[in-house]
């Protein structure tokens, strides 16, 4: 019994003693032993509280903490342009007519085939002309022997010299009957003046037409322009050779490189405004004449410049913020804006490269208040070449 309760001080020196207990190797009471058993199960049971209690403590603080997404600030370089809408135009685009009467008898190329220069797309029926040009070149040569005899004859002074000169330009005028035969009869074959995608085809086998009949349209994508009407105050900005691009909400935003080609310098006294037009790259083949386009015409760039992207920014009343998280800190920055583009803006003062910008979840965020990165997104800002005028 002794030994039992040596050993019960021992565990109870360690921790909280709740009863007074002889030690000194007397003879103890059962009850005595039922209150050592009693205080040991209650200090352990405390112990367990303490630390559930800890544990509980932890987790509320992990959720205090306002969940967030962030990116990081990035540089490139961002430009201002002029935005203006416009329908895309064909540079090159050409009406194709008939310079001969008669009837169509074969059609070689339809509409949305591609055609090289020169190539035949339709004959005529070539009969009447072809009969027409042997007549031609049989008179001009009857005319060429006529000639010859005659101007043996003026060698040896046998004719005058007003025969000879009137028997010369007899065979001039043969030779350009028998020409314009032959070039009548070259086209019965219509040709087309340039290589392009047929747009229209409008006449059919059989079909009689005339010299002022339209027969094709040829349309040449490979270059297309834009042509928009500009403010007056932008002339003294815009110059031929700068740079340009359009969107197409058609094309899913894809920008198509171009520039300024064309600078009017007539200002329309009714609308104020000067003619441009712009010069673009139908790269892919995708872009079509009449499709309805924003042209962006780059009026100066800044580059390697800070920019945060748009998902960041928080409007209050006429300031713009971010929220610059900082040590799991959420500090709200105010915006010195520059130049912006569609994804991107330029910040101008006061965030360095590198910060970490949210832009899920600071909707309604204090200052100062603490946070938990739930997700860090990869930056989105290349090197930008746009940007809003």
């Amino acid at each position: 019994m002794v030994r039992m309760l040596t050993k019960l001080c021992l565990i109870l020196a360690t921790g909280a003693c709740l009863v007074n207990i002889n030690c000194s190797g007397g003879d103890a009471h059962s009850g005595d032993s039922d209150q050592i058993e009693t205080a040991a199960n209650d200090d352990t049971t405390s112990i367990k509280k303490d630390n559930k209690k800890t544990d509980q403590d932890a987790s509320e603080n992990d959720v205090d903490l306002i969940p967030v997404e962030t990116t990081t600030a990035g540089t490139g370089d961002i430009s201002s342009f002029i935005l203006l809408s416009s329908n895309l135009e064909t540079e090159k685009m050409t009406d194709v007519y008939a310079r001969v009467q008669g009837l169509v008898e074969e059609i070689y190329a339809e509409e949305g085939d591609y055609v090289e220069k020169n190539k035949v797309l339709m004959k005529l029926e070539a009969d009447e002309h072809a009969l027409t040009e042997a007549k031609a070149r049989v008179d001009y040569e009857l005319e060429q022997n006529l000639y010859e005899r005659k101007q043996a004859m003026f060698d040896k002074q046998l004719l005058s010299k007003e025969e000879f000169e009137t028997a010369r330009f007899g065979i001039e005028a043969k030779k350009i009957l028998w020409q314009q035969a032959k070039l009548n009869l070259d086209y019965t074959s219509i040709t087309s003046p340039i290589s392009g995608v047929i747009g229209e085809r409008l006449k059919r086998p059989g079909d009689r037409i005339q010299p002022t009949d339209k027969l094709f349209t040829v349309i040449n994508n490979e270059e297309m322009i834009a042509v928009v009407h500009v403010p007056e105050r932008e002339i003294g900005t815009l110059k031929k050779g700068q740079k340009a691009f359009i969107t197409s909400e058609h094309l899913k935003n894809q920008e198509y490189s171009g520039w300024v080609k064309r600078v009017s310098p007539v200002i329309d006294p009714q609308s104020g405004t000067f003619k441009v037009t712009i010069g673009i790259r139908n790269e892919n083949n995708r872009l079509r004449p009449g499709m309805f386009v924003n042209t962006h015409i780059i009026t100066a760039t800044h580059q390697n410049t800070v920019l945060i992207p748009k998902t960041a920014l928080v409007y209050e009343n006429e300031n713009i913020h971010v929220f610059v998280v900082r040590d799991s800190v959420a500090h709200k920055v105010k915006l010195d804006l520059g130049f912006q583009d569609y994804q991107n803006v330029e910040s101008l003062s006061q965030i360095e490269p590198g910060e970490k910008i949210i832009v899920v979840g600071q909707s309604g965020l204090k200052d100062q208040t603490r946070v938990n990165i739930v997700l860090e997104r990869e930056s989105t800002t290349p090197v930008a070449k746009n940007s809003s005028y």
